[in-house]
């Protein structure tokens, strides 16, 4: 079942200048590029990105970091993308997360874990609205 996805490179990846290696993945996988930019979080956008997260502890050290630098924004889509592109980032704390997956071979912590993914449609829709509207 074809669907689609967002996922968000983030500042720490953009520094380091992993865009590409991380794009190519996907689409190396298979999936399809179907939105791309760089685009940079400002406070209000980055609190309406992790509204979700709003009573929790780390949310401001959430907000600080997305909006801190240029991240990059994509739209992919293929077979099961949500669920596909979630195994492949692997786990949100990257000192736990799978070697051979993103945050498993480029992510240093869990805030700077290199990339978000929408975990569900419903998620995908609220987020994706945030950027690319």
């Amino acid at each position: 079942m074809s669907e689609q996805t967002l996922i968000i490179i983030k500042p720490d990846a953009f520094e380091r200048k992993l865009i590409g290696i991380i794009l190519s993945r996907f689409e190396n996988k298979g999936f399809l590029i179907k939105e791309l930019k760089s685009y940079i979080f400002t406070k209000e956008k980055a609190e309406e990105f992790y509204s979700d997260h709003k009573n929790k502890p780390f949310f401001s050290e959430l907000v600080s970091f997305i909006s801190s630098s240029t991240v990059v924004a994509c739209i992919l889509e293929g077979d099961n993308a949500i669920n596909i592109v979630r195994q492949m980032i692997g786990s949100t704390r990257s000192f736990e997360a799978q070697p051979g997956t993103i945050r498993g071979d480029y992510g240093l912590g869990i805030t700077n874990n290199i990339i978000h993914a929408s975990d569900s449609n419903e998620s995908y829709i609220k987020e994706s609205n945030v950027i690319f509207t």
